[in-house]
């Protein structure tokens, strides 16, 4: 059985501190004319049935994106697992791909070979990975996975744990090695913004 497009939901990350930008809200910071979040939505839309975001802040100028936002259910900005745990509570289709707000060239067949891992593999769960010096490193915010996770990260934030290294480690995980690193290239830093304006 394969995976279609209409069975998977994609979730923009964007529901951060910004602290190594000195607390701006990231996903809405200008890049080349339009906010980060809106790249990365406009990116993801054509290759999911359904879209969302993830936000804590400025709703309004999210929701002027188009698409379903969700604050996190905790206060206290607890990382990309708060927003993972949104979007399955919110997930209406079998599978979530989550993607952060500051990547916004992330590759164009990202979901397709998530997807196709995640099936041969028989995985709960698949995240892109890069190349640095021969290793693969992974990405795990671009990440699709099996809308029954549900519980299982209920339990693990529950639990007082926040490393999605430490969550993803303990489902059968695919790796996607994606060969160009620099469509991961995110901004971090006002200074990162401006060398992916380039």
């Amino acid at each position: 059985m394969t995976i279609g497009r209409e069975d998977i939901t994609g979730l923009v990350l964007a529901g951060g501190r910004g602290s190594r930008m000195g607390g701006v809200d990231k996903g809405l910071q200008n890049h080349k004319g339009i906010p980060l979040a809106l790249h990365a939505l406009l990116r993801m839309q054509p290759q999911v049935g359904h879209a969302m975001i993830n936000a804590n802040r400025n709703l309004g100028a999210y929701e002027s994106m188009g698409v379903p936002v969700w604050p996190d259910a905790q206060g206290d900005f607890p990382g990309p697992l708060a927003g993972m745990l949104v979007g399955l509570e919110r997930c209406e289709t079998r599978y979530l791909v989550t993607v952060p707000c500051d990547t916004p060239n992330f590759p164009v067949d990202l979901v397709e070979r998530l997807a196709h891992a995640l099936e041969a593999e028989g995985a709960d769960l698949a995240m892109a990975a890069t190349r640095e010096n021969g290793q693969a490193m992974a990405q795990p915010v671009f990440c699709l996975l099996k809308a029954e996770l549900l519980e299982s990260l209920v339990k693990y934030l529950q639990s007082g744990q926040r490393k999605i290294d430490r969550w993803t480690a303990l489902h059968r995980t695919a790796t996607v090695v994606f060969d160009d690193a620099s469509a991961f290239d995110n901004a971090n830093t006002v200074e990162e913004l401006r060398r992916l304006q380039g």
